[in-house]
């Protein structure tokens, strides 16, 4: 088999849809865990609002949540090298209640 046909043979086609395309702010995510897997939420906070709702809720295996750690952190050294160090301001802590708490 010629190295081209293999190549596309482990290949995987994704799609996304144009509303999923356009993506959903969050400027703060939350990350809770148990045995067997990753909860990652993302939540849109706006100053001098109260309330915030969780925007999107991602659920990971242990091994997909280190795949993605090691990914993101190729990505933004990749990112700092073209475009310099990512300035990581201190914010004053968000009190957070989610109400009641428990392992999935």
């Amino acid at each position: 088999m010629s190295d081209q046909k293999e190549q596309n043979k482990n290949q995987i086609n994704i799609e996304i849809d144009d509303v999923t395309a356009e993506g959903t702010y969050a400027n703060l995510a939350i990350i809770n865990h148990s045995v067997s897997e990753f909860v990652v939420d993302f939540v849109s906070i706006m100053p001098g609002r109260p309330k915030a709702k969780v925007k999107s809720r991602i659920i990971l295996t242990p091994q997909h949540a280190k795949r993605f750690l090691k990914a993101l952190h190729d990505n933004v050294q990749r990112f700092e090298s073209n475009h310099g160090e990512i300035k990581d301001y201190e914010q004053p802590p968000i009190p957070l209640n989610f109400g009641p708490t428990g392992e999935a």
